[in-house]
Parts: C-alpha cells; structure tokens; sequence
C-alpha cells in the first residue's frame, strides 16, 4: 500500500490531532474502516453530536491512506484563525443561504477522486439522535456516481458539544465510529435519503449498544436510552417558542 502523501497543512494538522488524541488516551473503537476506499471518490455521511466530528471521522480514514475534505459552515472559512487552515487543507465552504457553489465544488472533488465528508444534519444534534437530513448528499452522489459511506461517531459528546462544558481531561472516554459499506444511488434524491438514514440509525444503535459506558442518567445520552439530553420533541418545542 503507498504512503499517504503529505500535505503542507493537512498532515501537521493530523499529526496535532493525533497527539491530542494521545493526551486524552482516548479509547477508539473503530469498526468498518476497509469500506473506505484506497482509491477514489467516496462521501462520507457522518452524524454530528459534538465539534469534535471533523476530526474524528478523518482519523477514520487514516487507515485508508486517505484525506477527507469536509463540507463546512462559511463562519469557519471567515474566522481569522480556523479560516486559513481549512482552505489550506482544501475543505469546502458552504454558505447556508446559496449552497450551489458548494456543491459544484464538492462534486468537482469527487470528479478527481477525492472522498468528500458531508453532515447531512448541518447541525450538532443536541439530543444525540438524527435529526432531520438535507438531501444535498444523495443529489452528490446521484450526480457523481460516487459511494456513501454511512458513518457515525459516538462518545465525542462527551468532550465538547453544544451547551456542555468542554471536558479535555485525560479521562479515557470511549470513541466509536463505525463506517458502513457503500451505498450507490442513481435517482431519487429524497428516496435515497430515506435509505441512508436508514441505515446510519442502524449504525448508530449498534455503536450505542456496544457502547461499554453505561449512559443511564447521563446528560451525553438520548433519553429513550435512559440519558437525560433534551427529546426531539424537546428541542422543537424551545425552537418555537424563539419564533
């Protein structure tokens, strides 16, 4: 297998990466790596429960030789700090309100072989179940024939989410993230997207079954599991009461 080839951004960042993940003896339970590609355009659908995601789903794809270039929110390319690093690193910036250019973008990347990652929720899901998805990641795969790669990432909430203190100390938690087999559409954008959250639910509740942390009582855990996150239901409700 060839080496990875360096980048001038990307691979310190890795390496940065994989030295904090080293301080926090982090424990990864990584399942279904071989169905990354070595070669190739892929998608990579991934959950989204904490900021740490980004980071963690490429170290998925170390294994593979491959870096991931991330769909993101335009705030992140504008910040002063973040902003020079993700366009060093070549992820693509989405703006909320005119996504065509993103698209264009993300579907000439995959035209070149890359493996784009995609968060079809957009947002962290505060309650640590899927949330609604966007269908721009079947239409990407429609349009570049590429796989999907259904992906989720458990325990990150742990470390540092959405109205959680941040938790960075060296407290060995538990980190799956379980990379389904591909999956190939060619029509039938909303359909499809059915299909994929499908099949994420189904990875998702076996990386919460074989979760070894007991998540009863548990502001990281959904409440259908015993946590005490916020419901859906919850959520929404909060969501209308600002309108």
């Amino acid at each position: 297998m060839s080496e990875q080839r360096f980048e001038l951004v990307y691979s310190p960042i890795v390496s940065i990466f994989k030295t904090l993940w080293r301080t926090l003896d982090l424990q990864f339970d990584i399942r279904g790596e071989s169905n990354i590609p070595r070669t190739g355009p892929a998608i990579m659908a991934i959950n989204h429960v904490s900021y740490l995601d980004f980071a963690l789903a490429g170290t998925a794809a170390l294994p593979a030789k491959r870096f991931v270039r991330f769909m993101a929110k335009r705030e992140i390319f504008d910040h002063p700090v973040t902003g020079p690093l993700m366009r060093g690193m070549r992820h693509i910036s989405v703006d909320r309100k005119n996504g065509a250019p993103s698209f264009v973008e993300a579907l000439k990347y995959l035209q070149r072989g890359e493996i784009v990652g995609i968060f079809p929720e957009a947002t962290i899901s505060r309650s640590f179940e899927l949330k609604d998805m966007k269908s721009g990641v079947t239409r990407l795969a429609i349009d570049s024939s590429a796989p999907v790669l259904p992906t989720v990432i458990w325990g990150s909430q742990r470390i540092w989410t959405k109205q959680l203190a941040r938790d960075f100390s060296r407290s060995r938690y538990p980190i799956s993230i379980y990379v389904g087999a591909p999956l190939y559409f060619q029509s039938d954008p909303e359909g499809s997207l059915i299909l994929l959250k499908e099949a994420m639910q189904g990875l998702l509740d076996k990386a919460i079954n074989d979760y070894p942390d007991s998540p009863i009582g548990q502001r990281w855990a959904p409440a259908r599991i015993g946590g005490t996150a916020p419901t859906p239901a919850m959520i929404e409700a909060e969501r209308r009461k600002e309108i």
